[in-house]
């Protein structure tokens, strides 16, 4: 009975979308106040601000708004729904310095995303956006990671994930993450670039609701390699990965050249599958900056953040457009939904009639199930 009344008390709460603050002197309290402004973003979601109360308030006072309210709490059990919510990391007076690099916010940022993940697989929250660290003052003898998307994949359990971009006009993922570009051919091989677009493929039809996505896959060299004759990686790694996959079942087709491939053939796919991080990313902010989303697919939990950095050089200075962390924000509500319904679809996902054809062997009906 009390798992029972447990199971309807979830059904029956909001969405509690965990935020973690991220860098404090870089813009993060900013976009996070602006994007929680508006009160009717409380009938969708429960926020939950893992944060410092009095860093929250100072940043209210600096943007003029006063008017902003939020419940300070210990810890997750005392979230109340219709409020935004703050866990305050620690009482002590922090400095806040804008626009400038420390350890304390290092500190209090990793603080803050070991705090959100603990409850995350208690269930205490169901989806985390994370606003921007900085990648260098976060790093500790705890925190050994490239980024946001290394250490959720590490926190939990996943070898198989990806980077992927996301904006109303365009998604991008990437094979290889953060490592120096002249790594990326080295790391490149058929069986990642099978595991990437697998990856992909999975969560355009669980995530995003996408029944059979089609993906378009880039070369590595310019003019995607010609044949081998501007280097052999297109050639013997990429393309014999796209017929893998396809003889899976999975629409996918390239490898196209980079270069003039946004220009307008993008459109034509519901995602691209770029080599490396500046091969996808510098045409998705010029496309989407400022509603971009990054997402980490291929997690058994969801995270979202916004496409932008610290930005320490409009930290403090009432700049920072809050859209794209308010993209990450609906759209983390989005996938936990997407996957609440794929989830509900596939209890039984053939009808009792279809089941019983295909145990008397009709084949007609057999050809008709799609393996997941």
């Amino acid at each position: 009975m009390k798992a029972q009344k447990k199971n309807n008390q979830d059904k029956e709460r909001k969405i509690r979308i965990g935020i973690t603050h991220g860098d404090f002197n870089g813009v993060s309290y900013e976009v996070i106040i602006k994007s929680l402004s508006d009160s009717r973003v409380l009938e969708f979601f429960t926020p939950v601000v893992y944060g410092l109360s009095r860093v929250m308030s100072y940043n209210r006072k600096n943007l003029g708004l006063n008017d902003f309210n939020f419940n300070t709490i210990r810890d997750a059990a005392s979230i109340r729904n219709n409020k935004i919510n703050l866990i305050n990391l620690n009482e002590e007076e922090i400095r806040i310095e804008y626009g400038k690099s420390n350890t304390v916010a290092g500190k209090y940022a990793h603080i803050a995303l070991t705090r959100a993940v603990t409850d995350l697989k208690s269930n205490k929250v169901n989806v985390i956006v994370t606003a921007p660290i900085n990648k260098e003052n976060i790093q500790s003898d705890d925190f050994s990671f490239p980024g946001h998307t290394e250490f959720f994949a590490n926190s939990f359990g996943s070898k198989n994930y990806l980077m992927l971009m996301v904006s109303d006009e365009l998604k991008v993922g990437t094979v290889t993450g953060h490592i120096a570009l002249k790594d990326v051919p080295g790391e490149l091989n058929e069986d990642l670039i099978v595991s990437k677009i697998n990856v992909l493929e999975n969560s355009l039809r669980v995530d995003f609701g996408i029944e059979k996505p089609k993906i378009a896959v880039l070369g590595l060299n310019p003019h995607a390699g010609e044949n081998g004759k501007i280097g052999a990686e297109d050639k013997d790694i990429i393309r014999p990965a796209i017929l893998n996959v396809k003889k899976k079942g999975i629409l996918a087709f390239g490898p196209f050249p980079a270069d003039g491939f946004f220009a307008g053939e993008f459109t034509k796919y519901d995602a691209v599958l770029a080599m490396y991080h500046d091969q996808g990313l510098i045409p998705f902010k010029t496309i989407s900056f400022n509603g971009g989303v990054n997402y980490t697919a291929g997690l058994p939990i969801i995270r979202t953040s916004p496409a932008h950095g610290t930005a320490y050089d409009k930290a403090g200075k009432n700049m920072a457009s809050p859209e794209s962390f308010r993209s990450a924000m609906y759209l983390a509500v989005d996938i936990f939904k997407n996957r609440q319904k794929h989830k509900e679809m596939n209890k039984n996902p053939l009808p009792f009639n279809l089941l019983k054809d295909v145990k008397n062997g009709d084949d007609s009906a057999e050809n008709n199930v799609v393996e997941e």
